[in-house]
C-alpha cells in the first residue's frame, strides 16, 4: 500500500512517538521511509547602509551549526530504523518553515504517505501559533497520519 513514508521529526519527545509508529508501519509494509527535519529560518540580521543583509546567518559557521543540530535529531532515528531492520534516509531542510519542508519533500522524494505529530494546541493558542500539522495536511497531495 505505502511504498516510501516521510517521518517528520524535530528531537521532541512527542516527535519520537511519531517516528515510533512510523518505523513500526513501514517495517510491517516493508515501505521506505525519510526522515525529515526542517532548521527554520533564522530571524537575525540587520541591513547594512546598502540594503544587504548582514548577519549571523551570512556567516560560514551558520550552515556548520544547522546541520550539526540537524544531525543530532537525525543519526538516533536512523539508528532506530536500522535497529527495526527499516531502510530509511535523512534529509535536512535548511531555512523553510516546517509545513513548506515537508511538502517540497514530499514532492521531491515522492512519498506516499507522510507521518507526523501535532501538538495538540487547540482554541486561542492554535489561532495565534497556527499548525505546522493542521498546513501540512491542509496543502498534502498524500496522506497524512498525525500522531498525537
Amino acid at each position: 500500500m505505502y511504498r516510501r513514508i516521510l517521518i517528520a521529526i524535530d528531537g521532541s519527545e512527542l516527535s519520537l512517538r511519531g517516528l515510533e509508529h512510523g518505523l513500526s508501519l513501514a517495517a510491517h509494509l516493508d515501505a521506505k521511509v525519510d526522515l525529515v527535519t526542517v532548521s527554520e529560518p533564522w530571524a537575525g540580521g540587520i541591513a547594512d547602509a546598502q540594503g544587504w543583509s548582514v548577519g549571523y546567518e551570512s556567516g560560514p559557521e551558520y550552515r556548520a551549526e544547522r546541520e550539526q543540530a540537524a544531525n543530532a535529531i537525525l543519526q538516533p532515528a536512523l539508528d532506530r530504523a536500522a535497529e527495526m531492520e527499516v531502510e530509511a534516509e535523512p534529509v535536512h531542510v535548511l531555512d523553510q518553515f516546517a509545513a513548506d519542508g515537508i511538502l517540497q519533500t514530499i514532492e521531491a522524494r515522492h512519498n506516499d504517505l507522510v507521518v507526523m505529530t501535532s501538538h495538540g494546541r487547540r482554541g486561542l493558542t492554535r489561532v495565534l501559533l497556527g499548525s505546522q500539522s493542521a498546513e501540512v495536511v491542509t496543502r498534502s497531495p498524500v496522506p497524512v497520519l498525525v500522531v498525537r
